[in-house]
């Protein structure tokens, strides 16, 4: 049986997340479309359906909700956290046409979009974080991003978010003291230490709670994350080095890392070829971007191939983009647009399970070492 929101679900989950306030504009759903580059598929094609359904239910509630609810629909960006494109297209019912048949003279710009909606759901295939985050900080909205929501995911919606945005803020706040992180991972081939270093950086706390205008993040959420000092001040590289693996079916790939980039593969195997070559044809793809915590693995959920969820459970590690979380890589550095990416390695069992994290150790700031994870779990209290 397909999970499914009721429609007084919908409207509490709005309403937990958002807290729309009097006087505040209408909420948008935004859903990206197919094109010739890019074709549809069965789980793009069913997200576009609960979208809608989604737009029909809060519209039927709408005295309840105190505002309208429309449907957005802009040509998909080809990648995870491209910058999104110039217009953007309100559906006004009926069938949904592909990227093609979008009629330029009916559209209206992403600012008139913010202006009309400052309450935001982006129910896409590509994950519209990093460009709805950075708009967040010249408009009055907020965003919750879905990229890759599948029906599956519904239950984690429905968890107990004041809990999980206190785990949260916890992990946070270590994050905001600690100057280095300490990573020991044991992999068939041996051990590989890490270091990220995480000076000159705060963390963040995505927790499902958006209740102020200028934020942007996913939803189902639930992780502290953190960008490592990339070595953006003079005289200062970042110390960020270490061996990294990452596991890709069978063949786990082995990165080395320095001053907070990935400059070359160690292990040798068809994914470490592609790695390798990637690494070559764009260097910022290589740029450690993100240390995060997910903490949804408490509360019984496990991996289902979707990073939108997979990466809340616990440990995971990404690469490229970071200037949507305050660093410093963005699509300049990148050969085009279409190449622009930021991708998350998770470490948990079933999604890595020849890579154990044997520990993690923040060093902080007074000099102190906390022992953030054991064999895989957290080490701190909750």
């Amino acid at each position: 049986m397909t999970e499914e929101l009721s429609g007084s679900e919908l409207l509490a989950l709005v309403q937990r997340v958002f807290q729309p306030q009097p006087g505040e504009g209408d909420v948008a759903i935004l859903v990206d479309l197919p094109d010739a580059h890019v074709q549809d598929d069965t789980a793009w094609a069913a997200r576009r359906v609960m979208a809608a359904d989604w737009v029909v239910q809060l519209s039927a509630l709408a005295p309840a909700l105190g505002r309208a609810t429309h449907l957005v629909l802009y040509p998909n960006v080809h990648t995870n956290n491209g910058d999104l494109p110039a217009r953007a297209w309100l559906h006004e019912g009926g069938p949904l046409p592909s990227a093609e048949d979008l009629d330029p003279a009916c559209s209206i710009s992403f600012a008139e979009l913010y202006a009309q909606h400052p309450i935001l759901i982006a129910l896409t295939k590509f994950s519209a974080t990093a460009p709805l985050k950075l708009a967040a900080k010249s408009f009055p909205i907020r965003a919750a991003t879905m990229p890759g929501f599948r029906a599956d995911m519904i239950p984690a919606l429905r968890l107990d978010y004041t809990e999980v945005n206190r785990r949260v803020e916890l992990l946070k706040d270590l994050l905001d003291r600690a100057e280095g992180a300490d990573f020991g991972f044991l992999t068939p081939a041996g051990p590989c230490d890490l270091h990220l270093d995480l000076r000159h950086r705060t963390g963040h706390a995505s927790g499902g709670l958006l209740p102020r205008p200028g934020v942007a993040g996913n939803l189902p959420s639930g992780e502290a994350y953190i960008v490592p000092y990339e070595g953006e001040r003079p005289g200062d590289p970042s110390r960020s080095q270490g061996i990294m693996p990452v596991q890709f079916g069978t063949e786990i790939v082995r990165y080395r890392i320095e001053q907070n980039v990935a400059v070359a593969v160690l292990s040798e195997g068809p994914r470490s070829e592609e790695e390798a070559a990637h690494l070559a044809a764009e260097p910022a793809y290589g740029n450690l971007a993100e240390l995060g915590l997910g903490v949804l693995a408490a509360f019984g959920l496990k991996p289902i191939g979707e990073i939108l969820l997979d990466e809340k459970l616990g440990l995971h590690l990404a690469f490229g983009r970071s200037d949507h979380f305050g660093g410093q890589v963005g699509p300049g550095q990148f050969s085009g647009p279409e190449a622009v990416i930021h991708i998350d390695r998770v470490y948990v069992p079933e999604t890595q399970p020849d890579v154990h994290v044997q520990s993690v150790n923040l060093a902080m700031a007074d000099g102190s070492t906390v022992a953030l994870m054991r064999d895989g779990d957290y080490a701190v209290a909750f």
